[in-house]
């Protein structure tokens, strides 16, 4: 029989798997008919009167047009496409043939924006794609692809507002504390394309957006910034966080021109009739593929959250207690005092992470309605944070993993411990692109059993995790058996979590 790790792996595997360019384009578009043909996005039509043009920005970009341009054959004109800087020499390298358009592709690609920072080439093919769009007409028909790491890739300030000046404010900001979601008002305030800025460009030609969501929530105005959808800010969304910060005296003249003449209200819903955004690719689609598998191979699976977000120690902490959770269960411990209490130190650390649309009770019943009889599957999704202290090697995933092991071998150690010793526990956690920070690893395994053999043979787990070092601790032990690598994935959808247990 397959051990459990390598039921966690298949099912990693699958959910992966099914948010690849290729899959999830042939999945979610089709091109039908001849004489008038129609493209078909999830079942909605959308007539070809004449020509057909293509844009993307993103880290799955590439991927996503060679599949694109296939399904749409000669019926595409022209396309233009801004991917990061050196991803085609990476994936012919990794022998990923099927994420590379073919010699004659009739779509441009720019790669730009090193180190996930804006810059001049980036801003060539944002003009590009700014021409491309401004040059449209009502019989037209735009495609857009967009996935995580678009916003980088488009960046197009609003004359007379230079690149470094745009930069350089937004470095400012950051530096003195802003948040992300203030950072990107800011940036979309002075930006061409963003916010909403390349669909208004594109009018009167019909735009359909597909997207491969990176962010909790699938909110469509944060996905790269937002180019197609109406943006939620305003100008004075924008001068409040400029007050906030105390910017507002010391900006850049450029900047105090394009804020003064910019149009105060956001730009109304009927302006975007035109448009139409369709997410074909997140966390949640992943997850739903995994369950599946989990549910073949015979697993009572439940899903946590797709949302999962917080400080990678307190979520470890919350998966150590639902693990605990369902052993309690499989040793008909779990309706006891020891189980209620678990309970409400769950509900509590819930309650502190905030993780968006969890309801844990309404989780915990369904719990509590899986037979003690077969083996239990969790999965969950999101994106964790790592506060990092040490100078190691790691990523939030290896950290993740390791934090569980720790805690659950720290559980299985205490007197009257809600472990049980004969619960099998195998916690995978990966990032779906195939990176977790610096290595070459996109996550980890991990297992009290593992914790156990390393402390046994005088490795100080404890000193790994505070010096961030992850990495190092995995790679080390049993030859780096339990590290996870996948090699690029071509696609991003965050991170994924899967909690094996068996009786």
């Amino acid at each position: 029989s397959m051990s459990l790790r390598e039921h966690a792996l298949s099912l990693f595997h699958s959910a992966v798997g099914t948010v690849r360019p290729a899959p999830m384009l042939k999945r979610a578009v089709k091109l039908q008919g001849d004489g008038c043909p129609q493209l078909l996005v999830k079942g909605r039509a959308f007539p070809v009167k004449r020509d057909l043009y293509l844009v993307g920005f993103g880290k799955a970009v590439l991927g996503m047009a060679a599949a694109a341009e296939e399904i749409l054959g000669d019926h595409l004109v022209r396309g233009i496409i801004n991917v990061p800087l050196g991803i085609q020499e990476s994936l012919q390298r990794a022998g990923m043939q099927e994420m590379l358009l073919k010699p004659h592709s009739k779509i441009q690609v720019i790669e730009g924006a090193k180190n996930n920072l804006p810059d001049s080439e980036a801003l060539r093919g944002a003009v590009a794609i700014q021409k491309l769009a401004e040059g449209l007409t009502a019989d037209d028909l735009l495609l857009v692809l967009i996935s995580g790491g678009g916003s980088a890739l488009l960046p197009a300030p609003i004359p007379p507002i230079l690149l470094e000046e745009k930069e350089k404010l937004t470095k400012t900001l950051a530096s003195r504390g802003a948040a992300i979601q203030e950072l990107n008002t800011v940036r979309k305030t002075l930006s061409l394309l963003k916010g909403g800025g390349l669909a208004q460009l594109a009018y009167p030609a019909q735009v359909v957006s597909l997207i491969l969501s990176d962010v909790i929530g699938d909110p469509l105005d944060i996905i790269a910034s937002g180019p197609t959808a109406a943006s939620s800010h305003s100008v004075q969304d924008c001068l409040q966080i400029l007050t906030k910060y105390n910017l507002l005296h010391s900006l850049p003249k450029s900047v105090e021109t394009v804020l003064s003449s910019s149009p105060s209200k956001p730009t109304a819903p009927e302006d975007y009739s035109h448009i139409c955004n369709i997410i074909i690719g997140s966390n949640t689609l992943a997850l739903d593929e995994a369950k599946c598998q989990a549910e073949g191979l015979g697993y009572a699976t439940l899903i946590l959250s797709a949302a999962i977000c917080g400080e990678v120690s307190r979520v470890a902490t919350l998966y150590c207690q639902l693990i605990q959770l369902v052993c309690l269960g499989f040793a008909s411990r779990g309706e006891g005092p020891l189980g209620d209490e678990v309970r409400r130190n769950l509900l509590q650390l819930a309650a502190d992470l905030e993780i968006p649309g969890l309801n844990l009770a309404e989780f915990l019943q369904a719990l509590r309605g899986l037979g003690p009889d077969r083996p239990v599957c969790i999965l969950a999704g999101g994106e964790t944070t790592v506060q990092l202290q040490g100078t190691g090697k790691g990523g939030r995933n290896q950290e993740l993993a390791l934090r569980v092991g720790l805690g659950l071998h720290r559980a299985q150690a205490m007197a009257g411990s809600s472990l049980p010793e004969r619960c099998e526990i195998v916690f995978l956690s990966g990032g779906t692109d195939g990176q977790d920070g610096p290595t070459e690893a996109a996550g980890a395994f991990c297992s009290p059993e593992l914790v156990s053999e390393a402390l046994q043979e005088g490795l100080d787990v404890d000193a790994f995790l505070s010096n961030n070092d992850s990495y190092t601790f995995f790679s080390q032990f049993q030859g780096g058996h339990h590290l996870l690598v996948t090699g690029l994935t071509g696609t991003n959808v965050m991170d994924i979590q899967a909690i094996l247990i068996r009786a």
